[in-house]
């Protein structure tokens, strides 16, 4: 550290600190993104040293305003302000930006710094977290403030760049805030006029202050990056629009200060030497140091630390008060910021009898409001498919309507469903779902492997799960997306067999704290007996032995609705003698954290094996080696009723046993 620069304002100097300190951090890794941090410290300055509710020494405070930086490439310049304003964060983790297992990975990762809110990097996915983030502050506001007592009164922040506006998802995102008017969700707009391959201008024409009017959104703009006084009344007003969320549109010069400023050449590669100590003599700093921060400048950024507790210390003391007032409000509230669920919540969760065939989709919606009074927590909706996906609290009412909703008609917005659905489960309060067809898991895949990289509460409801939807064709039947997404690491898949297993799939989702799918049919499907088997237990293996024979000659693996050709298959297989095992695996992802003795207990090494799924056989041969046989799918389907799209495609009982029968004369 260093005593100040003369001759510069206090703020001025912090600001420069924070410019610079982003870098040497760039330059020391020798990759990242300096661009974007030279033109945007003022914003970062404000927001973090003056307008923000945060508090430094306790990241996690449940009532602090949230930022995110969609823009994930200016790492740097959020790592910097993080390290300026007293977050866990030292020089040394700025140092070793980008390096193995440090605090400052490429782009942010929540979980891994302290002061990081949500995973962004790809671009446009900042927008729609930001967008949940706001929408979880709404109903929570709504399910448990009283007057004089507004313990949930908190704003949501996001700086993003062309790139993020480029991107299609920021189109379905921003839409859904203005139908939604979230009034305490505020856009700052790096507008610099260039991107990574030039001027915005050679792919990038749109006006994007009209565009937002269009959403519903209040406007603004201002002039110049470094008018601090401007930045901060934009930022004035936005808050004081409360029923609509606002875009700042701030007109920066990318790189300022730099010999490249104003380029794309400072947009993603460090500066070099040269260009470094030239942007620190124009602000005036030893051109010879590294990682230079004057003691003025450090001193008046943590001032954020005991302007924070104090925050804190406030609303601690309002908290008070409303338990005192609210004792039942306040323990739930503290259990769900906890993501805790109620004591013997799981005794709400339904059996289903034998007998009676009902679609996994239908069950589905079943448990879902069954749990509903148990789990008020579990909040969302659907892709404009409530009907068809079942994933509706019925009698519930509509957030647009009434903000203490749990119902969310997302619209025909994939994508922009699933980051909000992560922005949902990362501001903490809620265990959001998102729903649709299982096909177009492809829209939202994106933010499912967010959901994963960040191990975000978030569960995806997908229904139409394979060729036996039908008659609306190969458009909609999915073939590769259960390969997929299984191909995601750290994400649950659950491919239920029946109503019972899909209740299980539904506790075992709420249980684990990290995301999980649902892929659900949309045929009836037979029951599996509960008397007869402890369905929790078995799912909660991932795969276990659905049916048995002595000595079993073969094994017969099923998921979801191929469980049952599989069982009708074992008896034809043993009308001629032939011993047969089926096996329901309802979820490889659990499967796959057993014990080795329990998997060999139910796969039977050396016993010939047959997998049957109606999707992509990729994978499946990890369980029935060389030597087994998959049923699978390696074509798309076809238009015709489900039953008879099926029996064409292989999959009935009689093929699967014929299937079996050559793996047994072998």
């Amino acid at each position: 550290m260093s005593t100040s620069l003369a001759g510069i304002s206090l703020d001025q100097l912090s600001i420069d600190t924070l410019r610079l300190l982003a870098v040497d951090t760039v330059e020391k890794a020798k990759s990242g993104h300096p661009g974007a941090p030279l033109g945007c410290a003022p914003i970062a300055y404000l927001l973090f040293h003056k307008l923000m509710k945060h508090n430094p020494a306790h990241f996690k405070w449940s009532d602090r305003d949230r930022f995110v930086l969609s823009n994930g490439h200016a790492s740097a310049l959020l790592y910097s302000t993080l390290f300026l304003s007293g977050y866990k964060l030292t020089l040394d983790d700025l140092k070793s930006f980008r390096q193995w297992h440090s605090k400052t990975p490429g782009h942010p990762e929540s979980g891994e710094t302290d002061g990081v809110e949500v995973t962004t990097g790809p671009l446009g996915q900042g927008i729609g977290m930001a967008v949940g983030m706001a929408i979880a502050e709404k109903h929570l506001a709504a399910v448990y403030n009283r007057p004089g007592f507004e313990v949930v009164n908190h704003h949501t922040y996001a700086l993003l760049g062309d790139g993020d506006l480029m991107e299609g998802i920021s189109h379905e995102a921003a839409a859904l805030a203005g139908t939604l008017g979230l009034g305490k969700l505020i856009f700052l707009y790096d507008d610099n006029l260039i991107s990574l391959d030039g001027p915005t201008s050679l792919s990038y024409n749109d006006d994007v202050t009209k565009r937002f009017e269009s959403y519903h959104w209040h406007v603004q703009h201002v002039a110049d990056g470094n008018d601090l006084n401007a930045i901060e009344a934009a930022i004035a007003a936005a808050k004081a629009e409360t029923g609509r969320p606002s875009l700042i549109s701030v007109r920066t010069i990318i790189g300022y200060g730099s010999p490249k400023a104003g380029t794309n050449k400072v947009h993603g590669e460090a500066l070099g030497a040269a260009d470094v100590a030239a942007t620190k003599k124009y602000f005036g700093f030893p051109e010879d140091q590294s990682f230079y921060v004057p003691d003025d400048a450090l001193a008046n950024w943590r001032k954020a630390v005991e302007r924070g507790a104090k925050l804190e210390a406030e609303w601690n003391n309002l908290f008070e008060g409303y338990a005192a007032a609210f004792p039942e409000l306040a323990a739930e509230f503290k259990r769900t910021q906890k993501n805790e669920r109620k004591a013997g919540w799981e005794k709400a969760i339904p059996s289903f009898p034998a007998g009676k065939a009902q679609a996994t989709r239908n069950a589905g919606g079943v448990v879902m409001n069954a749990i509903a009074e148990a789990v008020p927590e579990l909040f969302g909706g659907a892709a404009d498919l409530t009907a068809s996906t079942k994933t509706i609290f019925k009698p519930g009412e509509s957030f647009h309507v009434n903000p203490a909703g749990r119902n969310i008609y997302f619209g025909v917005r994939e994508f922009g469903m699933g980051a909000a659905v992560n922005g949902i489960a990362a501001h903490d309060g809620l265990v959001p779902f998102g729903s649709t067809f299982f096909c177009f898991a492809d829209y939202c895949k994106p933010a499912i492997r967010l959901a994963a990289l960040s191990r975000a509460h978030s569960l995806f409801v997908f229904t139409h799960d394979s060729i036996a939807l039908g008659e609306d064709g190969p458009t909609h039947q999915p073939i590769e997306q259960l390969t997929m997404l299984r191909a995601i690491p750290d994400l649950t898949d659950f491919r239920p067999a029946d109503a019972n297993e899909t209740a299980a799939a539904w506790r075992l989702a709420l249980e684990r704290k990290g995301p999980s799918f649902f892929a659900l049919s949309r045929q009836d499907l037979p029951v599996i007996d509960p008397a007869t088997h402890d369905t929790y237990a078995n799912v909660s293996k991932g795969a276990y032995v659905l049916e048995d024979a002595a000595n079993p000659q073969v094994v017969l693996i099923g998921t979801g609705s191929e469980v049952w050709p599989a069982v009708e298959a074992k008896k034809l297989l043993e009308a001629e003698g032939i011993a047969t095992r089926v096996v329901s695996f309802p979820s490889w992802e659990i499967f796959e954290e057993q014990t080795a003795e329990y998997k060999t207990s139910v796969l039977l090494p050396g016993v010939p094996k047959l997998a049957i799924e109606a999707g992509s056989p990729l994978g499946w041969y990890k369980y029935v080696g060389l030597e087994g046989d998959v049923i699978g799918l390696d074509r798309f389907g076809a238009s015709a009723p489900g039953p008879k799209v099926l029996a064409e495609l292989g999959f009935s009982a009689e093929n699967v046993a014929a299937r079996a029968k050559k793996l047994v004369k072998k």
